[in-house]
């Protein structure tokens, strides 16, 4: 089977707890490293695709939480690495540094269309779709039939689910470590899997 009759099968994950997780605020820093149960995470994650996929390469978010988990999951398989920028997370204006439930505080949150929303000095999701998105049609086509692990962020990975089925419905951020896997053949994408 050549590799244009094969789907381009996109596993995609969620980097593991970094310190912003533990203690539940918006990160400030591109830095945040992995905590010692995010890199459990990572080679939990890591394991539980050696069962399943044989990765061909893994791609990563440029920022440091991304590439350690991107790290653990090459090295079990031996890949190499590609860093994308368009990968990095959603940036969240204002509320960097705030803890998640301030997001509610903001009167022009609107739960209902959330997609939409913009911190001030931020991105809304639709950005981040419209960037992550790009990233993920140009691999399918440079790597058509293959299998690749991206590792990125819970709003860039919602962003992804909602680039793969057309809109917002049903989305929701994964947990650390949550996988989604998603096919493109033929200029489709099917509907992602995932696994948490």
């Amino acid at each position: 089977m050549d590799d244009n009759s094969r789907p381009t099968r996109f596993i995609l994950v969620r980097h593991g707890e970094s310190v912003g997780n533990r203690e539940q605020k918006f990160t400030t820093s591109h830095l945040s490293p992995l905590t010692e149960l995010g890199r459990t995470q990572a080679l939990t994650a890591a394991r539980w695709i050696a069962e399943r996929f044989k990765p061909e390469l893994v791609v990563v978010s440029p920022y440091l939480r991304a590439r350690q988990t991107g790290a653990i999951i090459a090295e079990l398989f031996g890949l190499g690495i590609e860093v994308e920028d368009d990968l990095r997370e959603r940036h969240m204006g204002i509320l960097a540094g705030q803890p998640y439930p301030n997001i509610a505080t903001d009167p022009t949150f609107d739960r209902s269309r959330f997609w939409l929303w913009r911190p001030a000095g931020g991105e809304n999701f639709e950005e981040v779709r419209a960037r992550a998105g790009r990233v993920l049609d140009r691999l399918a086509q440079t790597h058509r039939g293959r299998e690749l692990v991206v590792v990125s962020h819970g709003g860039v990975m919602a962003a992804l689910w909602a680039h793969a089925i057309g809109g917002w419905q049903q989305v929701r951020v994964p947990r650390n470590c949550g996988i989604i896997v998603a096919e493109h053949h033929q200029g489709r994408y099917t509907p992602p899997l995932t696994h948490e």
